[in-house]
């Protein structure tokens, strides 16, 4: 130990670092004809590199501000933000390496609130919305050479079947009290992510897509288990779209169970359940492309 500074000794050196803006929240509306977009943003920044004089000096000058970032994520959606947010995310790495002097990475992470038109007698209001459940994501990182990688992802939609699902052949030991079952609810709130081969691609098309074999495969099987599902859908996913490499799916088990209506002298035929989320189980995992 040091007397001088009470710590070991050694060289104290400054380790991995980063620093952005985080919850940037942009609504972009676009009006250039009488059939109004909206684009509705939570954006995060995140830039590494070279700063080390900031924090063992207190040397500030080579350093963007966070606010800067804040006012530059605005700025661009003017410009930039007319189509997916993958592509929004790629415009604002290049502007942040290319404004910060001393940055070497940036990583944007933009998630989407969707809203969809209100249909009134049958058709889509031009410029009027209703806020609709589900989140799209997407995480773009780059450096100063030139190197791009596009992820993308959906977050908080709740799916449920009501029959076609079972558990049951599962391993059973002392404290096992669960019976098999060959008919249940299979309920679920889908969280997904992707890494694509890719940073030209219509991006659009791909993430409807994805979310379209995700919520089809559900309906399509009956499922032995939540694992086997999960499987399935990541197959549909890497046999229709090559631009992706592999995806992740996580699933927490939204439990229903069938309610006690016999004390009361009542039949409960598969109708009356309690639906609760806590405890629940977690079933995560990745379906990719052998190399």
């Amino acid at each position: 130990m040091s007397e001088s500074t009470g710590t070991p000794t050694g060289l104290i050196v400054l380790g991995q670092n980063n620093y952005g803006k985080s919850e940037i929240r942009v609504f972009k509306v676009n009006r250039d004809t009488d059939w109004h977009e909206v684009w509705d943003l939570d954006v995060r920044v995140s830039l590494e590199g070279d700063f080390e004089a900031a924090h063992v000096a207190g040397d500030n000058s080579q350093l963007l501000a966070t606010d800067t970032m804040r006012n530059t994520v605005y700025a661009l959606a003017k410009d930039h933000l007319t189509g997916s947010i993958e592509d929004f995310g790629l415009a604002l790495v290049d502007h942040f390496l290319e404004a910060g002097p001393t940055v070497e990475r940036v990583r944007t992470e933009i998630t989407q609130f969707v809203w969809n038109r209100i249909e009134v007698d049958g058709q889509p209001h031009e410029h009027s919305f209703v806020r609709g459940r589900g989140e799209r994501h997407a995480k773009v990182l780059g450096d100063e050479s030139g190197a791009r990688r596009v992820e993308a992802g959906i977050g908080d939609v709740y799916v449920l079947k009501t029959t076609n699902s079972g558990w049951e052949g599962f391993l059973r030991e002392q404290f096992t009290t669960l019976p098999d079952t060959d008919d249940r609810i299979l309920a679920t709130i889908v969280t997904a992510k992707w890494e694509y081969s890719t940073t030209e691609a219509d991006f659009d098309r791909l993430w409807n897509g994805v979310m379209q074999e995700t919520l089809k495969t559900f309906t399509d099987h009956y499922s032995p288990s939540v694992q086997n599902t999960l499987y399935r859908m990541g197959t549909a996913v890497l046999e229709a779209f090559p631009e992706i490499e592999r995806i992740w799916y996580s699933f927490p088990n939204v439990h229903h169970i069938p309610y006690d209506l016999a004390r009361f002298g009542i039949e409960n035929n598969g109708e009356i359940f309690h639906a609760t989320q806590d405890p629940y189980g977690q079933i995560e995992g990745w379906v990719e492309r052998r190399a």
